[in-house]
């Protein structure tokens, strides 16, 4: 039973604006080559995933071919996408790494799917999995009307969903209606990550915990941005926003 992957197959065949990932591994080279593919044949689509921190699992030998493999896949995306990509992690308000286990795509505000699949091999083939793939009838006003292009319209669930995963998941502190467009969500959420991650920069400031099993930090591949790069990490550490640097939030980082 193949059909959760021919769906992503297809949906990703479609993509022209967006499409945004929740995945708890992000190492399969056959989700990343059909992504790889929309990135270079889509000049204006930009991908966001949010990912761990921390691979799982994280022991000396499978820890380590978990890291090549997630690091191999961000490779391979920067390279098809460059600056049109952005992988993120999440952090708790003590600096403690939020571990990202839920599946969400969503795809140019109209197509999304949840469920308990991870997006590789293992999900699609050997382990059972339940996951639902919604295309809402209800169509969303607020321009962009029609994202793709394509004449699918903007549907208001897709876009609502994305719109409050990005809240949640920066702490309310950016303006949903001012992110509707692709372009916008991406750039904000760009630039939340560089401001949190000076924020941690400044003297004094507590460093991210990691958990004694982590890996070594390391210089991750990164996107090639006009902005400085954000550290030598595989994901740069969140912060604060400077102009409130005692807001305890939980926020994307970037890599």
């Amino acid at each position: 039973e193949r059909s959760i992957a021919q769906a992503y197959v297809k949906v990703f065949g479609r993509a022209r604006s967006l499409i945004y990932l929740e995945d708890q591994y992000l190492w399969s080279f056959a989700a990343a080559n059909v992504l790889s593919d929309a990135l270079r044949r889509e000049p204006q689509l930009l991908v966001v995933i949010v990912v761990p921190r921390y691979v799982d699992p994280a022991g000396r030998i499978m820890g380590a071919a978990s890291t090549l493999g997630r690091e191999r896949v961000q490779d391979m995306l920067y390279a098809a996408g460059r600056d049109r990509v952005a992988i993120y992690d999440l952090e708790r308000e003590d600096g403690t790494a939020v571990y990202v286990h839920s599946k969400a795509c969503i795809v140019d505000d109209v197509w999304m799917s949840i469920g308990s699949d991870n997006l590789n091999r293992r999900s699609w083939t050997h382990d059972s999995e339940l996951s639902c793939a919604i295309l809402d009838s209800t169509r969303d006003e607020r321009e962009p009307r029609d994202p793709s292009g394509l004449g699918d319209g903007a549907r208001k669930l897709a876009r609502d969903t994305r719109l409050r995963l990005t809240s949640e998941h920066t702490g309310g502190v950016l303006d949903a209606d001012a992110m509707v467009d692709a372009h916008n969500w991406f750039r904000a959420l760009r630039e939340s990550a560089e401001a949190l991650d000076a924020w941690h920069r400044r003297p004094g400031r507590p460093a991210p915990v990691r958990p004694p099993t982590g890996p070594p930090d390391r210089t991750g591949p990164r996107p090639a941005t006009r902005a400085p790069p954000l550290g030598p990490r595989p994901f740069a550490r969140p912060g604060r926003p400077p102009a409130s640097p005692q807001a305890k939030q939980s926020i994307l980082m970037d890599s």
